[in-house]
């Protein structure tokens, strides 16, 4: 355990951001699983509102610096990819 009064701050805000970013992240992967479920289902329409949702929801988490930019591009590309070869 930390002595130091700043050592005891650095402890408790790292443990609210790492809370913060679990959530944020926990987020995203549901957003893509949505995506690859309404992939593998064949709903289109859903396929399609179901990537708007999931790249609004990546990049937002990339803003807030949960992810890098790569793997944002990355994700991204991957849930596109997937409604594309649908189509």
């Amino acid at each position: 355990m930390a002595n130091i009064k700043s050592a005891k701050k650095r402890i408790k805000t790292s443990e609210k951001r790492a809370e913060r970013n679990k959530s944020v992240r926990t987020s995203v992967k549901t957003a893509m699983k949505k995506v690859f479920a309404a992939v593998e289902s064949s709903d289109k329409d859903a396929a399609q509102k179901a990537l708007r949702e999931a790249v609004k929801t990546i990049e937002s988490a990339g803003s807030k610096g949960v992810y890098p930019k790569n793997t944002v591009s990355r994700k991204v590309s991957r849930v596109a990819k997937a409604v594309n070869k649908m189509a």
